[in-house]
């Protein structure tokens, strides 16, 4: 007997509340293990750049080893989410976890060589795209219709929450011992792992072993259906617009509180404050915009929440003290936790389940290199020209590109077209690559030719 699936499309009804969300079993247990893993992380990321410092006494090396967990991304995010696509989400999720528990207990191994250090580091950061892209195509298995757009808000402010948290416990307990700190983040991962063994259901794998073909060529299937789909490109478009402009504040926070207006803050003191505010803001907007509002107000708010995004940085052309850069960080921050988990609802809703995980590598590889590209063109400029100016006027640029991006919003009955198309794929015989048809128009069905649907739970 064939199950039915849930409408996942927004609906008119109220919002979906936390305790709705909460109480399903399979959820609990993925965003617990979320957090223990993100907190964890942030913990070790303190204790890893302290630790090579106090080594060798170099910044630059320090700063090698906070960067490196970025790399994954950049080299080969993509490829490596789609490596979860060929395996049960739960068993990936399981494996990379264990796999970055074993690597940092060898890391927290008293007299390793530095080099030797960063090699672990990054062999452990290979993890982290096929587990949080295993994460993501998942969670549209477990919480479907609203639940999901509450679910996606939950798990991005535990996110912020834990950097906060976890940078500011990890520098504590480094400066004691980074041995400790790392082998904490060794627990996490371990705990994390058990909660996702016993807590979450082995679901169907997205593509079986038939419909496999070359690495490299689902990869690229998993580019063209985000980029040819109008739906996904115009949600990529608004995400990695926002992107853009969101994360200078934080990345340029060091230069403005030494370089800019006076204050009676410290510069250490401003700096931290400017760099928290964001994370702050994302989650206050993130919790409220979620709660307060229902699906169809969220789905209204989300392109006018995209414009604010960039505008309420424009004022920072007036070199306000650290103390204003960091309201208007938080604004900004809130304003794109807005608009985020319901376009990452609808994104995720208009994926096929076969292309979940590559699309979220597509989208979090392209989220990586638009702030790092963002924090090092604004960097620059403002090597010639004044900070405030430079910010002031990249964010005046961002209230054009959004207004754009907000205009060309494909009308109401592309997005239901495209997420109807979706759930027929999710329907038809084959729930993978080889069963979806990418065309220019993004992803179809392909039709059952003879064969016995197979049933969905």
């Amino acid at each position: 007997m064939e199950a039915t699936v849930p409408d996942e499309r927004p609906s008119t009804e109220g919002p979906a509340t936390f305790r709705e969300v909460l109480a399903q079993r399979e959820f609990r247990a993925v965003f617990t293990a979320g957090s223990l893993s993100w907190v964890g992380d942030y913990v070790a990321k303190a204790a890893v750049t302290l630790l090579v410092y106090q080594q060798t006494r170099s910044v630059a090396l320090s700063a090698a080893a906070f960067a490196v967990s970025y790399l994954p991304w950049l080299l080969g995010g993509p490829l490596l989410a789609t490596l979860a696509e060929r395996y049960p989400f739960r068993r990936v999720m399981v494996a990379c976890d264990v796999i970055r528990m074993a690597l940092m207990v060898l890391i927290a191994l008293p007299g390793l060589p530095i080099p030797v250090v960063l090699v672990l580091l990054f062999t452990t950061t290979l993890a982290n795209p096929p587990s949080q892209a295993a994460k993501s195509a998942l969670m549209p298995q477990i919480l479907a219709g609203d639940r999901l757009v509450v679910g996606l808000s939950l798990n991005s402010s535990i996110a912020q929450a834990a950097q906060v948290l976890g940078y500011l416990f990890g520098a504590a307990v480094a400066s004691i011992d980074p041995t400790v700190a790392l082998l904490f983040n060794a627990a996490t991962f371990g705990f994390s792992a058990l909660l996702l063994r016993f807590g979450v259901r082995d679901h169907a794998v997205a593509m079986t072993t038939a419909h496999r073909s070359h690495l490299l060529r689902e990869t690229a299937q998993g580019f063209g259906v985000v980029f040819r789909t109008p739906v996904l490109r115009a949600i990529a478009v608004l995400v990695f617009s926002a992107m853009l402009f969101s994360i200078v504040p934080e990345g340029l926070a060091a230069a403005w509180a030494n370089e800019g207006a006076q204050s009676h803050m410290a510069a250490g003191t401003a700096q931290a404050v400017i760099m928290m505010a964001s994370p702050v803001g994302f989650i206050l907007g993130g919790l409220l915009v979620s709660r307060l509002c229902g699906p169809a107000r969220r789905l209204s708010l989300m392109r006018p929440l995209a414009v604010c995004a960039p505008l309420v940085l424009v004022p920072a052309v007036l070199d306000p003290p650290p103390a204003v850069v960091a309201l208007l960080a938080a604004l900004c921050g809130f304003a794109v936790a807005g608009m985020l988990p319901m376009a990452n609802g609808l994104f995720v809703q208009a994926l096929p389940n076969g292309f979940r995980a590559r699309g979220f590598g597509v989208m979090a590889t392209g989220v990586q290199v638009i702030q790092g590209l963002a924090v090092l063109i604004t960097g620059l400029l403002a090597e010639r020209f004044p900070l405030p100016l430079v910010v002031g006027l990249w964010s005046a640029a961002g209230v054009l590109l959004m207004t754009v991006a907000a205009l060309r919003w494909p009308d109401n009955q592309t997005v239901d077209a495209a997420v109807a198309a979706a759930s027929a794929a999710n329907l038809a015989p084959t729930r993978a690559a080889g069963g979806i048809a990418v065309s220019d128009k993004g992803a179809e069905p392909r039709p059952a030719e003879g064969r016995r649907r197979h049933a969905v739970t």
